[in-house]
């Protein structure tokens, strides 16, 4: 299941979770056709790893939180773009075209060694 970022709490949730285990976030723009196309990959991605903790920010209707989760991360904001928080912090990101099923499943794999 692949939850909706709407919030300031939803972030704060998000990044607790990550303490427990790995956690995505895709930065998704609803206008991008490039954004489009990292969406079908993550939900690929998220039929492939059902246990996978997913979630979605819609950059141009929660643009404040958007700027707030690059603010916090330090991670410059890019649309679309994915980030896997593990133990409160970002440990990889990637953007636009780099956004596929097998990178996100390599990410994760190198999460559960940290």
């Amino acid at each position: 299941m692949i939850r909706d970022v709407e919030h300031e709490q939803d972030f704060e949730l998000l990044v607790q979770r990550s303490h427990r285990t790995p956690v995505f976030l895709l930065k998704h723009s609803t206008r991008c056709p490039i954004s489009g196309a990292a969406w079908r990959e993550y939900q690929r991605f998220g039929e492939a790893q059902p246990s996978a903790e997913l979630w979605r920010l819609l950059v141009i209707e929660s643009s404040p939180l958007s700027a707030r989760v690059a603010n916090t991360t330090g991670v410059r904001h890019q649309s679309p773009q994915i980030l896997l928080f593990s133990g409160g912090q970002v440990v990889w990101h990637a953007s636009h075209w780099s956004i596929t099923e097998e990178a996100m499943a390599d990410a994760l794999n190198g999460a559960a060694l940290v």
